[in-house]
């Protein structure tokens, strides 16, 4: 169970580090624009939402682990384009190509095989907490990181996290035999999780979107130049973790859908300081309230598909989840970045509100 959550924070890992800086570097590139900036960092999601419903059925065929290692070398195969890329069209594709690897339903699926139906939300909280420690590590090692080997070196370092991704992969358990037989209907299954499809979905647009001017925000407002925004980063995610536990302590004890309004509250609030607050700490205060909704939600919406997911199925409802998950991303990218362009930032955290 530990390695296939390390094995998914890992690959996260890659995918996010580029995330804070990627905006600003794709408009230093000859021709770019906001559109370009938003297409850069959100097109993973178009390719991922493509291909997750694929790789979760095919896992329910071939096995797991095949799909699981077929995805991993697809993400190394575009961080190493990406990598080269010295225009904007290259570089969208090498994201695309990244998004490629779309394993997350696999994974997930693959955790339900191996947990029984008593601790399989427990289990999905812990993958989510893989997920939101990778998101953290990310967001403070890429800054720093990318004013020792720029962008173009965390694409390589991406690359070199798929290969332990490999490694961890051969230390997870045995998978179970693929299920040969048909499952339900995806219109079935689908029916049965629609809300946490679309939660899942519009939370990854909000995020995306969002990174298209916390970026800014630092540089303009609190005058922290981008290769320092990790130690930004570092406190507010730390804070975010101290709302996260008594989120998740409220969603197991209490009232799961008290927990999730919390959450959302924490979201909406979050980036209403940033629009109002007129100090850097406004900001800071801003950053940690919404990024502990978010990790909230992160932990509680894969848990509840597990759960309502039966038998001989779980390939297909978590490739429906992650579907909706980065096409969200995909969205909140393009769209984030077409209402930045024409309105200016504010109007985009005002959609996100």
């Amino acid at each position: 169970m530990s390695s296939l959550a390390g094995l998914l924070g890992l690959r996260m890992l890659g995918l996010f580090m580029v995330l804070p800086v990627l905006a600003i570097h794709v408009q230093q590139m000859p021709g770019a624009t906001p559109f370009h900036a938003g297409l850069a960092l959100g097109i993973y999601g178009l390719t991922q939402a493509a291909l997750q419903l694929p790789f979760g059925k095919l896992s329910d065929r071939w096995g797991r682990k095949p799909v699981i290692a077929l995805g991993l070398l697809i993400f190394m195969a575009g961080s190493v384009l990406a990598a080269f890329a010295e225009t904007v069209s290259v570089l969208v594709l090498g994201r695309a190509l990244q998004g490629a690897g779309a394993i997350s339903a696999a994974v997930t699926a693959f955790v339900g095989d191996i947990t029984p139906p008593q601790r399989r939300a427990r289990a999905m909280a812990l993958i989510g907490i893989a997920i939101g420690t990778a998101f953290m590590l990310s967001f403070i090692a890429g800054p720093m990181l990318s004013g020792i080997v720029g962008v173009p070196g965390l694409f390589w370092i991406s690359a070199g996290l798929a290969g332990l991704g490999l490694t961890m992969l051969l230390l997870a358990p045995a998978a179970p035999p693929p299920e040969i037989n048909a499952t339900a209907p995806l219109t079935t299954i689908l029916r049965r999780i629609a809300p946490e499809v679309a939660g899942v979905f519009l939370l990854h647009a909000l995020l995306m979107a969002g990174f298209l001017v916390i970026p800014e925000l630092l540089v303009d407002r609190a005058g922290i130049p981008l290769t320092q925004h990790g130690w930004v980063y570092l406190p507010v995610l730390l804070g975010s973790l101290l709302l996260l536990a008594p989120l998740v302590l409220i969603q197991e004890r209490l009232s799961a859908r008290f927990a999730m309004l919390l959450a959302l509250l924490l979201l909406a609030a979050g980036q209403m300081a940033w629009l109002v607050g007129g100090s850097a700490w406004w900001l800071y205060f801003g950053l940690m309230l919404f990024f502990g909704g978010f990790n909230s939600i992160e932990a509680f919406l894969p848990a509840r598909v597990s759960v309502l997911a039966r038998q001989g199925e779980r390939g297909g409802a978590m490739g429906l989840f992650a579907t909706a998950q980065f096409l969200g991303a995909f969205a909140g990218g393009v769209f984030g970045g077409l209402l930045a362009g024409q309105f200016g930032r504010a109007a985009v955290i005002w959609a996100g509100i």
